[in-house]
């Protein structure tokens, strides 16, 4: 063996421990930088489906009670509800509508929560770790069921699997007017470009349509689930010192129904009065809106346009019944 060999080998020798060492070192940093089980490698995001439950407060849930039970056809009554005050209201498409007592924590929205059908929570918060948002765990048995968290503006969202968390009672509501999905929520946006970075980048809702009340303002921006139809609506330009019926106006939700004029006639015939008439959207769609006894809009909608948009062409699929 020639002497530089030797040379090599005593000197691999010499600092082989010290060598080591390091490389431990180097392995335990970067275990304790990474998200459990990663080690690296890119979280994929799992499916987000649609819009799974929006909760509602109320400040009378008794008063609040047969509005949406004429809406959905269900009366409200659940087993399993947390209180007596609290309603579940199922819709044919399984997602539901949830109306609680207001409570301390609440701001000036009556919106409470809404949730996102995932097809894998744990995958879901894992992938949400990775992007360093901090969310709240919800288990039963031992098993994650929900994941909560807030968007950049403080609006309150989870996701969940497509499984319903509350048995409905089957008092089913005669002469009603039962809407076939929820197809979209909107909420007040203050900054679009932060809340792209959250819908858009990290959780990947993609633009559907946008416009306003004249074809050079954009007032409302809809992004669509990823990996459905369903969508939430920015609700730009809106005051600060905007009162208690606007933020009801802009803080809405959407139930899909096939005919809207059709819909306003039963409502009609079940005594409603109404306070809007059916007219055709900025979108093309026609649509109604109501008001539940807190000035929350729920806005009937029908599922695709009859005429063309203002603003902007439809960049997504459109809802089906």
């Amino acid at each position: 063996m020639r002497m530089a060999e030797i040379g090599k080998i005593e000197l691999s020798r010499r600092n082989g421990p010290q060598m080591n060492r390091s490389a431990i070192s180097v392995c335990l940093i970067a275990m304790w930088l990474l998200p459990c089980g990663t080690m690296g490698k890119e979280v994929k995001r799992p499916r987000i489906l649609g819009i799974q439950s929006v909760s509602f407060y109320s400040s009378n849930p008794q008063r609040a009670r047969p509005f949406y039970a004429l809406l959905s056809g269900s009366s409200g009554e659940c087993e399993g509800c947390p209180t007596p005050a609290f309603s579940y209201f199922p819709l044919i498409s399984g997602q539901s509508i949830q109306i609680k007592p207001v409570d301390k924590q609440m701001g000036a929205s009556f919106f409470s929560v809404i949730t996102f059908e995932t097809d894998d929570v744990i995958r879901m918060k894992n992938y949400l770790n990775s992007q360093h948002v901090d969310l709240e765990e919800v288990r039963s048995d031992g098993a994650l069921k929900v994941i909560r968290l807030a968007d950049p503006e403080g609006h309150r969202i989870a996701f969940a699997h497509s499984s319903p968390l509350m048995v409905p009672m089957s008092n089913k509501v005669p002469n009603s007017v039962p809407s076939k999905r929820l197809i979209h929520a909107g909420f007040v946006v203050k900054d679009r470009a932060a809340m792209d970075k959250f819908y858009k980048d990290i959780l990947g809702f993609r633009l559907y349509w946008h416009g306003g009340m004249t074809d050079d303002q954009t007032q409302w921006v809809d992004m669509q689930v990823p990996d459905g139809t369903d969508w939430i609506e920015y609700m730009l330009n809106v005051r600060a010192d905007a009162d208690k019926h606007t933020l009801g106006v802009m803080n809405h939700i959407a139930l899909g129904v096939p005919d809207v004029k059709a819909a306003a006639k039963a409502l009609e015939a079940n005594g409603v009065k109404l306070t809007e008439q059916p007219k055709i959207g900025r979108d093309g769609k026609w649509q109604l809106n109501l008001y539940d006894p807190d000035q929350t809009r729920v806005e009937l909608m029908e599922f695709t346009p009859v005429e063309k948009p203002c603003c902007a062409e439809y960049t997504g699929p459109h809802p089906k019944p």
